[in-house]
């Protein structure tokens, strides 16, 4: 059994819609030692993101420090890691969505990129798997379903730790333990 409380760095995890990745990211970062800070990139556009917002804050309890940032997520990790943080950030999708309604979507892509390589403490970023499926009929669908597994793949290379989850149940598909607490 993993020991993640202990890991510090980068970690990916993956998953579907409802899979159970945030509860994944939200129990290991509990698991630590560190501060918690959790980094929304959601916005409540109607009442259906709404609700969704609503029940990730009810499951979370006081002890998480919550940060909003729908775009400018480097400057944001930037600003909040610390070598006695814990950050989660969710999700990668509906950053990358915003992103792409901006229409800064390599600028802060490359500025992401850029910025994880530095960061400090316990990172934990969560996004859906959206490649899964069949290739959009949209040229917005296939940007942005192209745009995220373009993102993954990178990150995977940076991250220590990479994790698919599907229906509740997390798959290690990466592990590179490094430094400890």
């Amino acid at each position: 059994m993993t020991d993640w409380h202990k890991d510090a760095g980068l970690e990916l995890i993956l998953g579907g819609v409802r899979s159970g990745k945030s509860r994944l990211a939200e129990q290991r970062a509990l698991a630590s030692t560190r501060k918690l800070v959790y980094i929304a990139t959601g916005s409540p556009g109607d009442d259906e993101m709404l609700a969704r917002i609503q029940h990730h804050q009810a499951r979370r309890g006081p002890e998480w420090h919550l940060v909003e940032t729908p775009v400018r997520l480097a400057d944001c990790l930037l600003r909040e890691s610390a070598d006695d943080r814990c950050l989660v950030v969710d999700c990668l999708t509906l950053w990358i969505s915003n992103c792409l309604h901006h229409r800064c979507w390599p600028t802060q892509r490359d500025a992401l990129l850029k910025a994880v390589t530095s960061l400090k403490g316990r990172v934990i970023l969560v996004s859906n798997e959206v490649g899964s499926g069949v290739v959009p009929l949209g040229e917005l669908s296939r940007e942005f379903v192209d745009a995220s597994g373009f993102l993954h793949q990178q990150l995977a290379q940076v991250c220590r730790a990479v994790t698919l989850v599907i229906a509740g149940l997390p798959l290690e598909l990466k592990n590179n333990h490094g430094a400890y607490d």
